[in-house]
């Protein structure tokens, strides 16, 4: 288990639209582009083999900008294919805040980030006492058939509470705004509600962007 005093102070982050890694959970990624197989390789010669995910927006001009808060994950599996491609998972250790960009000769983008505030992603699982599963999982079936998912609903009865809110918030098909609400989330308690806002507001054909601004 990591400590705060095994965080670095300088990560490299992969910016990429809609894919959200939170603590405790996994996310397998498939790389290919020359500058972040070269992050990949480099984030192995370090002692924390840890990759920043978070998600760009548009800023002045076009210019791709970082949102301020993103969530770190640790390396823990990989396999090479015949033509140099990379499948790694990330397993999320901790959320963080961007304080600035590296600038340098790296191909791909750094960040100087603080730890602070997210001391509670380092900690144990985190419960949600006041979640009503069964009027949860109505609710999310029926967000399911309106938007063609499958699923195995076996294993969604018996997920821990973490897993389930936090696999959902990660699998489900949100806009890379609403992703990042519920990365901020400050509690799973506070995200699972959020997940709840979302899939209601897809389900009345909403634009659930309206509702995080």
């Amino acid at each position: 288990m990591f400590s705060a005093a095994d965080l670095p102070e300088t990560i490299p982050v992969f910016p990429l639209p809609g894919a959200l890694l939170l603590p405790r959970a996994r996310l397998p990624l498939h790389l290919f582009e020359p500058r972040y197989l070269q992050m990949f390789e480099d984030s192995l010669k370090t002692s924390s083999r840890l990759i920043g995910m978070v998600q760009p927006h548009d800023g002045p001009g076009g210019k791709s900008q970082l949102h301020t808060i993103g969530c770190a994950g640790r390396v823990t599996q990989f396999s090479e294919t015949e033509d140099g491609r990379y499948m790694i998972t990330l397993s999320g250790i901790s959320r963080f805040r961007v304080q600035e960009e590296i600038t340098g000769f790296s191909p791909y983008r750094k960040a100087k980030v603080s730890w602070a505030g997210f001391e509670r992603d380092l900690g144990f699982v985190e419960k949600d006492k006041a979640f009503d599963r069964d009027k949860f999982l109505v609710l999310l079936k029926k967000f399911f058939e309106d938007q063609d998912l499958k699923t195995d609903w076996d294993s969604l009865s018996e997920a821990e509470d973490e897993l389930l809110i936090n696999s959902l918030s990660m699998l489900c098909p949100f806009e890379p705004e609403e992703k990042q609400a519920l990365l901020e989330a400050p509690s799973l308690s506070t995200r699972r509600e959020t997940l709840v806002t979302l899939i209601e507001f897809a389900l009345r054909g909403g634009n659930a962007e309206e509702i995080i601004q």
